[in-house]
């Protein structure tokens, strides 16, 4: 079996953002044929999830919810319906420690379900870190785990580095000759 590798420029979000970065290059990851596939793996759910057309379109419904709720901080059903699909079932394990299960109604809907989740997670350890990249061509979401929450671009050496360099170059060509 083939390796699927996941083409985008930016990895390793947490699972809500990275949800919201398939959208990079107008969404086309999950129009590839294995693109839903490549998704799962990398975001470690291949055998949780099903990599069928249901799993895809609760996908796309909770990363329409995240989107909505990134443009109207108020505009939360569509969010809740996605959260609707399940919750946490906590336990205690043999050895008497605290233990908890996603549990969903249909195991298509686990994914979107962890993405919803995983937002209501980053809202809770600072909305505000949750960001767009600032660069003017860039749509990719990144969570701000920097020191002093400044981080501006999703990836210093990808988009930091154009908007320096376009910043030089515009500064170059103002200087007379």
């Amino acid at each position: 079996m083939d390796v699927l590798v996941d083409p985008r420029p930016l990895r390793g979000e947490p699972l809500s953002l990275d949800l919201l970065n398939t959208r990079w290059h107008d969404g086309r990851l999950f129009q590839q044929p294995d693109g839903l596939a490549v998704w799962l793996a990398s975001n470690g759910l291949t055998g949780r999830a099903p990599d069928e057309p249901a799993t895809l379109t609760a996908l796309l419904e909770a990363r329409d919810a995240l989107l909505a709720l990134r443009a109207d901080p108020h505009d939360v059903t569509t969010l809740n319906a996605v959260l609707a699909h399940g919750r946490v079932l906590r336990t205690l394990d043999a050895d008497g420690l605290p233990h908890q299960e996603p549990e969903v109604t249909d195991p298509t809907w686990l994914p979107a379900w962890l993405a919803a989740d995983d937002y209501l997670q980053l809202l809770a350890r600072g909305p505000q870190r949750i960001r767009e990249c600032t660069h003017e061509r860039c749509i990719l979401t990144f969570f701000d785990t920097s020191q002093n929450g400044r981080r501006r671009w999703c990836d210093m050496s990808r988009c930091g580095n154009r908007a320096k360099a376009a910043r030089h170059y515009a500064q170059q060509s103002r200087q007379p000759t």
